[in-house]
This record gives structure tokens, C-alpha cells and sequence, in this order.
């Protein structure tokens, strides 16, 4: 495995350079995994995959598959608002695009997986984009709406996605409704992997259902698997293979058809 860590990427005006850190399997041409963190959207770093679960354990199990890793951070609620972090994720995404041929990288041929918060920055990116093949949602908020509601020990101003929002999800439901997957879905959305802990007490499962349903209506091939009495960043989970090798196995198919993958075909982004 080679690594390239520390690289700059962007940065945007007024903040710090953003960086992302590259792990490529000896192969050349590896298809790309675009990993984003967790942390509620107000903390976390692209140097941990999952808190609880090692390096050889994510990152290195990933590119032992035969996948290049892009983990990438992006602005935190405290430094930007949305849709600050979905600038950030194009942009990580342009670099990649751009530089992949030469770190032996098919950008062309990419997922993009994303951890808690980092999943619905996933989702996201995956539903605006046409360059995604596939997107892993492994228990990302899908509705904010209805996450609001579940956060009652909190002044609603004071909930994680109040800070990125800039104000409760009720006072900017335009803003909300666009941060929010489940009510971003659209037919021609890319195949999603969803897995979920049906015991999550900081994301409830609920949220994965729905999400999973709107992409069944709109015609989205989609996986959801529910992991029983799993709680939240797979914490108590004693193998993690029961969730890392669907995941990995839903990555190889999407990026494994036969259509063009040129890193250098036009890619399209919106809110």
C-alpha cells in the first residue's frame, strides 16, 4: 500500500487549506473510494474512519480489497454552513479527478462512503453529481426534520444540525429540505448501500428506512441492511466484517461495469 498524506486540495477564501490523505493498493488504476468523517458536522477528522475501529481495520482493509481511499475533510459546522461542506467535497472530488492517473487512481470510477454526518454529506454529493457510481451511507442523518424532532434534551437552536444550518431545521425549511437526502431524491440517483445499527440512539434508524424508501419509489438501486441491536459508530460490534464486506462487496459492483470510467468525462454538480 502507498500513501500520500497531507495533500491541500482547496482553500477556500478566508479559511485553512483543506486536506485529504490518499492510500492506493500497488495496482495501478484502482477504482476510488471518497471517504468523509462523522462528528455531527461540528467535529471529527479524516484520520479516523470510525472511532473505535483501527486503521488496518478500515482504511487498510479497503485498499487490501483493491481500492484507492481519498479520506477527506471538509469545512466543520463552526467554520461554514451548508452548503459550505458540499463545496468542499466537490472540490476534493475535482483534485482527485484531475490528479488520479498519476497516483495509479480511475477516478472515474468512484464511490463515495461517508460515516454518520459524513454520510448525508455522502448522500448528497452522490444525489447532485453524475460522476458517482455508488454511495455507502453507513447511519447518516437523511431528514433533518424529523432528526430535529428527536433531539429533545437540546435548546433547538444548540442541535448539531442547528449549527450547520445556521438555525433550526423549522426556521429554514428551503435550507433544510436541501440538506436533507431522503427529500432530495430523484430518479436517475445512483445505487446506495445503507447500513444501520437498529439500536442507534444518535441516529435512529428511522432515518435509513426512509431514505431507503424514497429511493425504492424513485426507481434507485439500493441495500439497506439493518444490523441488530447495533448502536452508533458500530460501537460493541464484535466483527466488523459483517459490515465492512457488504459494503466493500456493493463497491466492487458498482465499479466493476463495463461503461466508460475515463476520469476525464464531464462531471456535473448542484445544489
Amino acid at each position: 500500500m502507498r500513501s500520500i498524506l497531507e495533500v491541500d486540495f482547496a482553500q477556500p477564501a478566508g479559511f485553512r487549506p483543506l486536506s485529504l490523505d490518499l492510500r492506493t493498493p500497488q495496482t495501478p488504476g484502482a477504482p476510488l473510494i471518497v471517504f468523509l468523517h462523522g462528528g455531527g458536522w461540528l467535529r471529527g477528522s479524516r484520520k479516523v474512519f470510525t472511532p473505535g475501529i483501527s486503521d488496518a481495520q478500515s482504511f487498510d482493509r479497503i485498499v487490501a480489497a483493491g481500492f484507492a481511499v481519498a479520506s477527506c475533510e471538509y469545512r466543520l459546522s463552526g467554520e461554514g454552513r451548508f452548503p459550505a461542506q458540499l463545496d468542499d467535497v466537490d472540490a476534493a472530488i475535482e483534485w482527485l479527478r484531475a490528479n488520479g492517473d498519476r497516483h495509479g487512481v480511475d477516478a472515474g470510477r468512484m464511490v463515495v462512503w461517508g460515516v454518520s454526518a459524513g454520510a448525508t454529506l455522502a448522500a448528497l454529493t452522490g444525489l447532485r453529481r453524475d460522476d458517482v457510481r455508488g454511495v455507502v451511507d453507513w447511519f447518516g442523518p437523511a431528514d433533518l426534520f424529523a432528526l430535529a424532532a428527536e433531539d429533545s434534551d437540546e435548546a433547538p437552536g444548540d442541535t448539531r444540525e442547528a449549527r450547520w444550518l445556521g438555525a433550526p431545521a423549522a426556521d429554514l425549511p428551503d435550507t433544510a429540505r436541501l440538506a436533507s437526502p431522503t427529500l432530495q431524491v430523484h430518479a436517475g440517483a445512483p445505487p446506495f448501500h445503507i447500513a444501520h445499527g437498529t439500536a442507534d440512539a444518535h441516529v435512529p434508524f428511522t432515518q435509513s428506512e426512509a431514505l431507503a424508501a424514497a429511493l425504492r419509489a424513485a426507481g434507485a438501486d439500493v441495500e439497506l441492511q439493518p444490523v441488530m441491536d447495533g448502536r452508533h459508530f458500530w460501537q460493541g460490534l464484535d466483527d466488523t466484517s459483517s459490515v465492512f464486506d457488504p459494503a466493500i462487496d456493493f463497491a466492487a459492483r458498482v465499479t466493476s461495469s463495463a461503461e466508460a470510467s475515463s476520469a476525464n468525462r464531464p462531471a456535473t454538480s448542484g445544489a
